[in-house]
């Protein structure tokens, strides 16, 4: 394994030094301002790719940064306008994200809603956007509030989930998310720990250098990427494939749950998917379920989680804004009533606030990226972008960026105030914006506000001071996982 990992150092560094001397100039030839060295401060600083960028984005007062991604140009964009443009206004030449390299034997990475291939994506998209309908969202949410339930009284009756509270906080997304969307019967508990399902998710969503080495080599060299033939989930592949083979068998002749797999069971039966305007045709076959289900399935359980788990640690850090919360989240409890119903949540207005400035202080996806599928030009400063050029929106620097958020480290929820309209469009991009927004932003808002509701109904939080000088070193996410707070049980 130690040979492999330095074999592909090796030829890394040789694909970038060939490049490098090649185009060093690139960008300076264009009059956009040039940084090098990005992919090997992330490699070796110890620190994620956002927190990198967001040192370039506050180092340099340009509104574009030129720099590398191994062998490609890449640039770091600033000025709204642009990233509207690129997320939304000018789609056509940006709808490739030019993160994963297409490994058609790798089959669960090859067919997630995160692909490049237009046409693929197209259609895979607008099949599956109505999981998350409000009719649906409804009928989950049962469940949803149930696994709630079950999360408060583990923290209730395991006092170590006070020395790892990440953890607890997965076990409460894989629990709703794989009992509501995908309807495997998960308990959330201590058992749910060991559970297969769980470990997956924290294997394929922990930072590590082999998961970093596979990024780096993608961006450096697609075909050594190809050659190697390497697989972005392929250990998962079979374990996941074979789990929702059988969920698909055993709910065939069941009774309709309104869930994704009932929606997968639409398709499979309706035959070929057809795009109506390109013709483009794809079948709803299980392997393309399995993948669908396996990319909701871990992007549900760790952006959540991370989510969740930040808004706790700034919740500890200021009381004031913790105790206005329990005064909301108290008076939907009012009279001794024992549940939350889908509309009491949609009026929690403070809490939507609380979790906002959380994922604008600590946003899941630190930073998108796109590739250029098409020349254009960005109108802010009429800068050309090139075919094959990657544009990278650094979410987490945007969000810290004082021009947008006065202040930008105060916890301040009132940012967030719908009466008062203090955050621009695109500047806040917590669940993402334009075409390829989050597809299960709505389901996440409510599987948050649900564990957070009930959470915060039995416990407050020891006060503690929370400052973190660098994350884990992670190519997409600001993550902690390791950081602590305290439950307190409450006299309601």
């Amino acid at each position: 394994m130690l040979f492999y990992i330095l074999l592909v150092l090796c030829l890394i560094l040789l694909c970038c030094f060939l490049f490098v001397n090649k185009n060093r100039d690139y960008w300076k030839k264009r009059n956009v301002v040039q940084v090098n060295g990005t992919l090997w401060k992330f490699l070796f600083s110890g620190r994620s790719l956002s927190e990198i960028y967001k040192e370039i984005y506050e180092e340099h007062n340009e509104s574009h940064i030129g720099f590398f991604l191994g062998a490609n140009p890449a640039l770091i964009i600033k000025d709204l306008e642009d990233i509207q443009a690129v997320l939304a206004g000018e789609f056509h030449s940006f709808y490739n994200r030019g993160i994963i390299q297409r490994n058609p034997s790798d089959i669960l990475a090859d067919n997630i809603l995160f692909i490049d291939e237009f046409q693929k994506w197209k259609i895979i998209r607008n099949k599956f956007s109505p999981v998350f309908t409000s009719l649906r969202l409804k009928t989950m949410y049962v469940v949803i509030e149930k696994c709630a339930k079950d999360f408060v009284e583990l923290i209730a009756n395991d006092t170590t989930m006070n020395d790892k509270p990440f953890n607890a906080l997965y076990t409460y997304t894989a629990a709703s998310i794989g009992a509501s969307v995908f309807g495997i019967e998960t308990v959330t508990g201590k058992n749910l720990m060991e559970s297969p399902f769980l470990d997956m998710a924290w294997k394929c969503m922990t930072p590590s250098l082999k998961l970093n080495l596979k990024f780096c080599i993608g961006n450096v060299s697609p075909k050594l990427f190809k050659w190697l033939d390497l697989k972005l989930f392929g250990e998962h592949e079979d374990f996941f494939l074979n789990a929702v083979k059988s969920v698909l068998k055993r709910r065939r002749n069941a009774e309709k749950q309104s869930d994704f797999i009932d929606l997968c069971l639409e398709l499979q039966k309706q035959g070929t998917m057809i795009d109506p305007v390109s013709g483009y045709r794809l079948e709803p076959s299980d392997e393309i379920i399995a993948a669908q289900a396996f990319f909701f399935f871990l992007a549900g359980i760790d952006t959540t989680a991370n989510a969740m788990h930040f808004t706790l640690l700034e919740l500890a850090s200021n009381p004031n804004v913790l105790s206005k919360l329990h005064d909301e989240i108290d008076a939907v409890f009012r009279n001794n009533k024992q549940e939350l119903s889908y509309d009491d949540l949609d009026k929690m207005q403070y809490l939507d606030m609380v979790i906002n400035e959380a994922m604008r202080k600590y946003p899941p996806i630190g930073a998108i990226q796109r590739k250029c599928t098409k020349g254009t030009v960005l109108s802010s400063k009429n800068v050309k972008v090139e075919k094959d050029t990657i544009i990278v929106i650094p979410i987490y620097a945007l969000h810290r960026d004082e021009s947008l958020y006065p202040d930008p480290e105060l916890f301040d929820p009132q940012r967030f105030d719908p009466n008062e309209m203090k955050v621009q469009k695109y500047s806040f991009l917590g669940f993402g914006e334009g075409n390829r927004i989050c597809l299960g932003a709505r389901f996440a808002r409510l599987q948050m506000k649900a564990g957070l509701a009930w959470l915060l109904r039995r416990f407050t939080l020891v006060e503690q001071h929370y400052k973190k000088d660098r994350f884990e070193p992670s190519a997409f996410s600001i993550r902690d996982a390791d950081a602590k707070y305290e439950f307190i049980p409450r006299n309601v």
